[in-house]
């Protein structure tokens, strides 16, 4: 038996081109029979037609642009959109500027560690915190080495004394679940 699908997925195609963007509705897309229009000099001119707004912005040879479609009854400016636009990609790559992010870097040890090797992950440590990330060092208990978490407390401890120039503990070694664990931050942050 032969089915005839015809063009039933068409429309599945043009949905997948369809670029969905942050755009705002300008001039004619504006469609509302009543829209609250803000000028250029945000004086409220009061709620009004949509044909008589967009005939509002025509006379000042700006563009009317839907800046809250949620809004009862939307809200609309005159304004020159190429600036508004403009204006807009400027205060987000400034928000993006002002973003920082928080590295975390991860030391773990045994709770039977050797002075040496704790002095190696202390020098790494140091250079992590002067890089300025945080750092979060941990202590694995196995087996019966549960019973003895207070030689991890120590351990921990000592690690953040021997790092205590560049960076403090955030709070005192707590556990979590098998492990025991410090944060670390550096003592000033790095611009």
């Amino acid at each position: 038996m032969f089915i005839n699908w015809g063009n039933d997925f068409s429309h599945l195609i043009i949905w997948r081109c369809v670029n969905i963007s942050k755009e705002f509705q300008i001039n004619e897309q504006i469609r509302d029979k009543e829209v609250r229009v803000i000028d250029q000099d945000d004086n409220q001119l009061g709620v009004m037609s949509g044909r008589e707004a967009q005939r509002l912005a025509d006379e000042r040879e700006l563009d009317l642009v839907k800046i809250s479609p949620n809004a009862k009854p939307p809200v609309c400016r005159i304004l020159d959109y190429g600036k508004f636009r403009y204006e807009q990609s400027r205060k987000e790559k400034e928000a993006k500027k002002k973003q920082k992010v928080i590295n975390i870097k991860e030391i773990r040890m045994s709770a039977n560690v050797q002075e040496h090797d704790l002095d190696v992950k202390a020098k790494n440590c140091r250079k992590f915190l002067e890089n300025g990330d945080r750092v979060k060092a941990s202590v694995r208990f196995r087996g019966r080495e549960m019973s003895y978490t207070n030689v991890g407390k120590d351990l921990l401890l000592k690690f953040a004394e021997k790092v205590s120039d560049v960076g403090k503990m955030e709070k005192p070694p707590r556990l979590e679940g098998r492990s025991m664990v410090i944060n670390l931050v550096p003592l000033k942050e790095n611009n």
